[in-house]
């Protein structure tokens, strides 16, 4: 009855539907169709119902679709179970041990670096299907440095399943991938693998989940037996017990549920729908009138509350013994969302970056993400979500990024590790296409939209290195790394130092760059010497400086003449501008076209500040005069008269040195914080925030990158390797007197070295 919560009689529209069925009556043509049909018929809008008939061609396809990434904290069994996952869903044909002693290894260890890394899917979307469903199975970043990765890797995601050990329980980097997932509001469900272990205890980690990562979940499964005697589950929902036979666990038996449970099964079952109706108000007026819930009306509702993030359904298992697979993956397709389920939202570049809720259905415009790029033996492989709209083999698509208009030559969807090529795809659908030139991050459209899926906005570098490869030999290699990484990652920048003509790479942080170096060694093979590492410091003035400076030079045949007269002064607290040049001058004191070279000689100086020989910014220029003659003045006279004006007046303008500051984000246990918080003040760190999460302190602090070397070893050491902590650059700010006079003194130093 509650499909049919407007219709009078739904008994009688049944009755219709099924005598109707094979009539050619238009009444009947109405009636065929999903149960969306009668609704419509029943409120009475035929007209409505024609309109939806048209719909199914791509809403059937669509909601039989699920995009999830499978997470959790190192050695939880990730593998495994993807492993177990695409035996399953024959992908593969046989199962491999990660740790294999025949020498194969597990289908996803492809690389060693992915190995350590401990993300180990080797193509970024694995597309499998079950029991009629679609699955993209895709690689979830497991480090947090690189905050624009994992950002587009989860915005691809509509759902994920986050694996806890039973005997680990929920560990630090459990911890951080939930807080992800919540950030970027990811539903989820949790699957407590490991039940055969010494020492496995679900219940317990199911309370951990419940208190550390705040999850509002209950077990949707009981284990019959734990660690040696573990033998099936008890589905809470339909009642009934699970075992698992076949060498590899793959025949699924339905049993009854042993006696000496039939107690435990009602009590978690009634547990499981008392905390569903707390956050879903069909079920609580089912449980408050204590009327009995049928399987379906609980599946229903658990569904609602998992894609509205307000409920984490358990799951149950044993990956390596082959048990509690299936019954998760039925658990994924029931309930995680479909693509149309969840809501996206793009960045209309026409419109100041404002936020625009995509449709999500291929009727709209194309919206696409290239979210991972891979080198494959054809060239560049550009794996893409589609979000809106129909991509198809052949058509014009415009690189919204670069503004370049790029033709698709191949579409292919990946099946293990064939590619299956494909004429079109739609929205939700994960597809790869050949020879696109285009950098991870760039959305697609199909031209009458400009919108972006990510902001355009690349946060600063706040980190760099000097790099360079140990032998002669490996520099195209080494170059060729770069390039790869660039187009990858856009917080990762390359550039030569102009003194020292060594290649310096800059990012977000130590970790990032460290990643970088490690990966060229492992991937292209290219060792490389890495220097010290070095902040990106800036200079900025305080007050207004006037200038009025005369560049002149006799020297036989043409001179220089060159007069420039006007003001400095620092751009008002949060312009968007760093740098800003302005001519008041009234009348031709300058002709008009020495101006833009004056202009580009104070950019020039204002690229190596007198201080330590960081570039200036928050500066306006204002030329109000000048001379010039008739014969000597040339665009070099007035771009030489515009740096040394600048370099003169500098000092009056009372110059500082900014540096960058980050935002620390650390959790610790609740007894290392006194220790944590002595090490911020002498890192000359502020603590904006202390807060209480457990038995975790959660401390937020603004602490000067310049102090923040080597700091993931030192909280180790003080908190017992349980702390850790994340950073993300948040502004320049202004030095202190000590340490200015410490910066300019060493870079006095090193000039006179030179």
């Amino acid at each position: 009855m509650a499909r049919f919560p407007n219709s009078p009689a739904p008994n009688l529209l049944l009755r219709l539907f099924s005598s109707n069925k094979r009539s050619s009556s238009p009444t009947a043509a109405l009636l065929t169709g999903d149960f969306q049909l009668i609704r419509h018929f029943s409120a009475g809008t035929a007209a409505r119902a024609a309109k939806d008939d048209k719909e199914p061609w791509w809403k059937e396809s669509m909601d039989k679709l699920r995009n999830i990434g499978i997470s959790a904290h190192i050695d939880s069994g990730k593998t495994t179970l993807t492993e177990r996952v695409l035996f399953y869903t024959g992908r593969i044909h046989e199962i491999h041990e990660v740790r294999g002693r025949d020498g194969v290894g597990a289908k996803m260890d492809s690389m060693d670096l992915e190995r350590e890394k401990g993300i180990t899917i080797q193509s970024a979307a694995t597309y499998c299907t079950w029991k009629d469903y679609k699955v993209n199975i895709i690689d979830t970043p497991g480090h947090v440095d690189f905050t624009i990765e994992v950002e587009r890797a989860l915005r691809v995601l509509d759902g994920a399943i986050l694996v806890l050990c039973s005997v680990g329980g929920v560990q630090s980097q459990s911890i951080t991938v939930d807080r992800q997932m919540r950030r970027y509001e990811v539903p989820r469900v949790a699957f407590i693998n490991k039940l055969d272990r010494m020492g496995a205890d679900p219940w317990k980690v199911l309370n951990q989940a419940r208190a550390k990562l705040r999850h509002h979940s209950a077990a949707v499964q009981v284990p019959i037996g734990l660690e040696e005697n573990f033998q099936g589950l008890i589905d809470l929902i339909h009642v009934k017990a699970y075992f698992f036979h076949g060498s590899s666990g793959e025949n699924v038996v339905a049993g009854d549920i042993p006696a000496d449970m039939e107690g435990l099964v009602a009590e978690k079952r009634r547990e499981l729908i008392e905390t569903v109706s707390e956050v879903d108000d069909v079920l609580a007026e089912k449980f408050l009138n204590d009327e009995p819930v049928s399987a379906a009306e609980l599946e229903e509702a658990i569904r609602r509350a998992t894609i509205a993030q307000k409920f984490v359904p358990v799951f149950m298992g044993s990956a390596f013994k082959n048990k509690g697979v299936q019954p998760l993956l039925d658990g994924v397709v029931s309930y995680l969302p479909s693509p149309n389920e969840v809501n996206n939202y793009a960045l209309d570049q026409m419109n100041n970056e404002e936020r625009v809720t995509l449709t999500g259905s291929p009727d709209g415009p194309l919206v696409a993400l290239a979210f991972k790029l891979e080198e494959g033996r054809f060239g560049q492989l550009t794996y893409l979500r589609v979000y809106e709209g129909v991509i198809k083999k052949g058509d014009f698509i415009i690189n919204v990024n670069t503004g370049k208009r790029i033709k698709v030559p191949r579409l292919v969807r990946m099946h293990s590790n064939d590619m299956e090529d494909i004429q079109e795809a739609h929205a939700g659908q994960i597809v790869a296409v050949f020879g696109i030139e285009c950098a991870s991050g760039d959305t697609f459209t199909d031209g009458s939209v400009k919108y972006t899926m990510t902001s355009m906005n690349v946060p600063e570098p706040v980190m760099s290195l000097a790099v360079q490869p140990v032998s002669k030999d490996s520099g195209g290699q080494f170059s060729k790394a770069l390039n790869r990484f660039q187009k990858e990652d856009p917080t990762f920048r390359v550039g030569l130092d102009p003194e020292s003509g060594q290649t310096i790479i800059s990012g977000m942080g130590e970790l990032h760059l460290d990643i970088y170096v490690e990966r060229m060694r492992r991937e292209y093979k290219v060792d490389a010497t890495v220097g010290k590492p070095r902040v990106n410091f800036r200079e900025t003035i305080t007050q207004r400086a006037e200038f009025d400076y005369l560049h002149k030079k006799q020297s036989g045949g043409a001179g220089q003449y060159g007069r420039v007269t006007g003001y400095v002064e620092p751009l008002p607290p949060g312009s968007k501008e760093k740098f800003e040049f302005e001519n008041m001058i009234v009348g031709q004191a300058i002709p008009s076209g020495f101006i833009p070279a004056i202009e580009k000689g104070f950019k020039e100086a204002a690229n190596s500040g007198s201080l330590i020989g960081h570039p200036v910014e928050n500066l306006r220029i204002v030329l109000t005069d000048g001379a010039s003659h008739a014969v000597d003045s040339s665009e070099l006279a007035f771009k030489m008269a515009a740096i040394y004006a600048f370099r003169l007046c500098y000092t009056a303008a009372r110059p500082v040195i900014l540096e960058p500051v980050m935002l620390v984000e650390l959790k610790v246990p609740t007894e290392f914080q006194g220790t944590v918080a002595g090490d911020i003040n002498k890192r000359k760190g502020i603590i904006v925030g202390n807060d209480q999460e457990g038995d975790d302190s959660v401390i937020t602090a603004n602490v000067p990158l310049n102090n923040m070397f080597g700091y993931s070893t030192s909280l180790r050491s003080m908190t017992q390797g349980k702390g850790e902590f994340t950073m993300e650059y948040k502004e320049h700010s202004a030095v202190s007197n000590e340490v200015q006079a410490q910066l300019v003194n060493a870079y006095s130093a090193s000039k006179a070295t030179e």
